[in-house]
């Protein structure tokens, strides 16, 4: 029996699973580690914590299933999209990543649009200038750390630095590049154009693949350090959302799916590349050779909640620590036993500003109708709703370019709650349908190391036997007109805030 290795480089922590090749989880193991915010806006990690977290879950996966690593066909890799990674000449780190949620770049972004123009960008890059992407991110190093830029050599997102840290190379994938806005969507590599507009060097680049393609092998020093067989094949990989989209069949049109993680995103597969000429959504190449997806982002969606439990939610902490339970399952029984609307009660989840529909770094986080009669399980839900409401504006742009689907797959940690997938499948008036793996990027990158490694012919063959969908939810039409009173209000919201959000950025 083969086997395959699935590694994610998340934001929160790395989750490493190995599957057979019928997708049964045969092993999982998680670590985590800080996201540090410097200052308002801000937020880095320190890529050595992945690594350590990548050598931690890959000895507890080897140990935990008794596999004998040459029996391992192949790894796939996926994580966090947009973060800059910088080495020097001797492949060193020269500082933490500045990562997808730092929104640090709005002068940078200005410039891109000047060097560039902005209807020469969206036509090569088929995305907007945007903060949160990994070239603005390089242009404020060579602005505000020029030492740094100078000696800098080469340049990687999250996941291929430790594809460097496992087989010595240099390399990429489509998917994840055309997060950087350094790609040209339409031809899948690195676009010149784009590059001497910047002034940016492409040997600081690494090479370009196709999600499937193997980029390297396993050394004899790793090999010796993780317990992995030298020579093992790692395939290219993909960014999180083009490999969860694998992880959940999402690799033909007509089909999308809803992820609540750190971040919430809408994706929808299509054999066209589709531009939105107001730049609300993405267009990436998809981890599919030769096809694209849409994807819209919700920059604080698990985050939210994340938020929410860690400063206002102690009280659950300690209870949920008492009966050994997820702390978020008590938050949970909290919402669901409020009504519609939170009483009132509407948030605004731009913790980190937001990407679509807005693509403003400015805008902050509101709790809007707060009043005496409010108590904490309240807000708990007006967060879950206002994290959806910011996912259905998703959902609207693509029917309003022709993308429809006719049910929505969902996945990531919000998936786990009843409430939330119940409050999905509402907001959206469709089908909600689960997976039988929860952690679709890990088992979307693993099913891209059976394709790499020969297991199966094509992505689409690969899922069509690994992919199983687990439950079905239905919408209740009287609760999605009930949802679109508050939704209304919602979207006026940020018209209304918008200057007011420039003003105290100003300040």
């Amino acid at each position: 029996m083969n086997y395959l290795l699935g590694i994610d480089i998340g934001t929160s922590g790395t989750k490493t699973i190995l599957v057979d090749t019928l997708g049964n989880e045969i092993a999982a193991g998680t670590a985590e580690y800080p996201l540090y915010q410097r200052k308002n806006g801000w937020a880095e990690q320190e890529p050595q914590d992945w690594w350590q977290a990548t050598v931690k879950t890959c000895r507890e996966v080897l140990l935990k299933s008794g596999v004998n690593p040459h029996d391992i066909a192949g790894i796939g890799l996926t994580g966090q999209m947009h973060g800059l990674v910088m080495l020097d000449e001797n492949g060193e780190l020269l500082r933490d990543s500045i990562i997808w949620c730092d929104q640090r770049t709005a002068f940078e972004r200005e410039q891109i649009n000047t060097a560039v123009g902005p209807e020469k960008l969206l036509r090569i890059t088929a995305n907007p200038a945007i903060t949160g992407f990994t070239a603005a991110k390089l242009l404020w190093v060579r602005n505000n750390q020029p030492e740094l830029y100078a000696r800098c050599r080469k340049v990687l997102l999250p996941k291929d630095y430790i594809r460097y840290k496992l087989t010595g190379e240099f390399a990429t994938d489509v998917s994840d590049a055309s997060g950087t806005q350094l790609l040209d969507i339409a031809h899948r590599d690195w676009s010149q154009t784009v590059l001497d507009d910047l002034e940016i060097d492409i040997s600081l680049l690494p090479k370009v693949y196709e999600s499937f393609e193997v980029s390297g092998q396993i050394t004899k020093e790793i090999a010796s350090l993780i317990g992995l067989a030298e020579g093992t094949k790692v395939v290219a990989g993909a960014g999180d959302n083009a490999a969860a989209a694998v992880g959940m069949g999402v690799v033909v049109d007509n089909k999308a799916f809803t992820t609540i993680g750190t971040s919430g995103v809408v994706f929808a597969h299509t054999s066209q590349m589709k531009i939105d000429p107001q730049g609300r959504v993405h267009t990436f190449c998809s981890a599919v050779p030769g096809e694209w997806h849409m994807m819209g982002v919700t920059q604080a969606a698990g985050l939210s909640m994340q938020w929410f439990r860690n400063n206002f939610c102690h009280e659950e902490m300690q209870k949920a620590k008492e009966l050994n339970v997820d702390p978020y399952e008590l938050m949970n029984t909290e919402a669901e036993s409020v009504s519609i609307g939170s009483n009132k009660l509407i948030y605004l989840p731009y913790l980190m500003g937001e990407r679509t529909p807005y693509m403003d770094p400015d805008c902050r986080g509101v709790f809007f109708g707060l009043s005496a009669s409010h108590s904490r399980k309240h807000l708990i839900r007006a967060v879950m709703e206002g994290v959806t409401f910011s996912l259905y504006d998703s959902v609207r742009i693509f029917e309003g370019l022709g993308v429809r689907f006719p049910e929505m797959l969902v996945g990531g940690g919000g998936a786990r709650s009843k409430v939330w997938r119940g409050m999905l499948a509402d907001v959206f008036n469709s089908q909600v349908k689960t997976l039988h793996s929860s952690e679709s990027p890990s088992y979307g990158s693993a099913i891209l190391a059976s394709v790499g490694t020969g297991i199966y012919a094509s992505l689409v063959e690969a899922c069509s036997v690994l992919v199983k969908c687990d439950l079905s939810i239905y919408p209740d039409t009287t609760h999605h007109g009930e949802y679109m009173k508050y939704y209304g209000i919602y979207q006026d919201l940020y018209k209304d805030l918008a200057v007011e959000y420039k003003n105290l950025a100003a300040i």
